[in-house]
């Protein structure tokens, strides 16, 4: 019961959101129900096909039991079941994007035209670059199977890519990521604000922003602070900029690769990404975790928020979370959670890099309001795998640079 009230979150207005007309509301709801039909629905289904029908038939090909998550997809592959909840993911995470593209469509020119008004009206800068080379871990496919992916444009000023994620994160995520859809920003905000009650950052970076999402809580937890935003993609870096005008927060979005911001040394007291990290590759995130540590003063911190590595879950839910790779145009996202990140992070010189949770600030409201009786249990609830399950919180590699 909980859950479903959570769920009924509706994404909040502004002003180059598109307007759906009454039709096209009404398929986009049913493209955010069928999401959640898969995930609530079929979802529980796999666990006891697995080990009640697919681990026993492994088990008597192979002679032992399926013990990793490849040895559990090898297991699923052939059941009925798991074929239909695949199927049946793949549908409704290509209706999703379809069910907004003909808002976008119907109104291409005007959200082109609102939102280089919102960005000439705007203090903080806004900086494309034509010949900017887009890496070709995001050029190569359609990554969420977003049509045209994040870097597709139809000519200069487009916004469009930026507009159809907008939207289609709101019905992916099924409301879990609050009206403003910045869930993972706010939590980190949040989590910074409790856990580093006497950091006061004055320069903060947003590494992958796509179009802003996540980026704005920080200027509403440090209003006086400069927040850059930093995304590879053109049409999303427009989109971000205006939607932060047109929600009344001055923050820089500039077209730059987190491999190699071109900012000076020691620019930021702050770097923060979300879900970035799986949607590079094994070369650029090596890279990345450099340019945070050259990009942070002294005493600065580096905070990456995403989903738990595989080594904080057990097989089956690292079987779950991998159908993202096969099925989701996710190339790195299997790959990305055995990288050791703790590592990764120690190399490019924070020696004291950890993990840690930061709760979601949905579910947080969520378990604050009276009117969601019984809440208080999703913020402390264990992780569980699926589609957006995140469990209570999101999952963040913290690092500071030594002073």
């Amino acid at each position: 019961m909980t859950v479903q009230m959570l769920n009924i979150f509706q994404q909040a207005e502004h002003p180059v959101l598109p307007r759906p007309t009454h039709d096209e509301r009404a398929r986009q709801d049913f493209a955010k129900a069928m999401k959640t039909f898969v995930q609530q629905g079929l979802l529980p289904g796999l666990d006891p096909v697995f080990r009640n029908r697919a681990a026993p038939r492994f088990a008597r090909e192979t002679g032992r039991p399926p013990e990793t998550r490849h040895d559990i997809r090898k297991a699923m592959l052939a059941d009925p079941y798991f074929q239909l909840y695949a199927g049946a993911n793949r549908i409704a995470q290509e209706l999703l994007w379809d069910s907004v593209i003909d808002s976008i469509e119907r109104q291409h020119e005007a959200l082109n035209e609102t939102a280089a008004r919102l960005s000439a009206s705007a203090r903080a800068p806004l900086e494309t670059d034509p010949a900017f080379p887009t890496p070709r871990y995001v050029t190569a496919l359609d990554i969420h199977c977003m049509p045209g992916g994040y870097a597709g444009e139809t000519g200069p000023g487009d916004v469009a890519a930026g507009a159809l994620y907008d939207r289609g994160v709101y019905l992916y995520a099924m409301g879990y990521m609050g009206p403003m859809n910045d869930d993972m920003g706010r939590s980190v905000a949040n989590y910074i604000r409790r856990r580093l009650p006497d950091f006061r950052p004055t320069k903060i970076l947003d590494m992958g922003c796509t179009v802003g999402h996540s980026t704005l809580p920080y200027k509403e937890l440090f209003p006086d602070a400069e927040v850059t935003g930093i995304d590879v993609a053109a049409p999303c870096v427009r989109y971000a900029h205006a939607r932060a005008a047109g929600l009344g927060l001055d923050v820089a979005f500039l077209q730059r690769n987190a491999e190699s911001t071109g900012f000076p040394d020691a620019s930021f007291d702050l770097v923060v990404s979300h879900i970035l990290l799986h949607e590079t590759s094994g070369k650029a995130m090596p890279r990345i975790f450099a340019e945070c540590f050259r990009l942070l003063k002294p005493g600065g911190y580096m905070i990456h928020a995403d989903l738990p590595p595989f080594d904080r879950m057990d097989p089956f839910a690292q079987f779950i979370l991998d159908n993202e790779t096969w099925y989701n145009n996710e190339p790195f996202w299997g790959a990305m959670r055995e990288v050791d990140q703790i590592a990764l992070a120690k190399a490019a010189g924070f020696p004291d890099a950890r993990f840690d949770t930061a709760p979601m600030a949905v579910m947080e409201f969520a378990a604050a309001d009276s009117h969601y009786a019984g809440a208080e249990a999703l913020v402390e609830r264990e992780f569980t795998a699926g589609e957006y399950a995140p469990g209570g919180g999101w999952e963040v590699l913290v690092a500071r640079k030594p002073q």
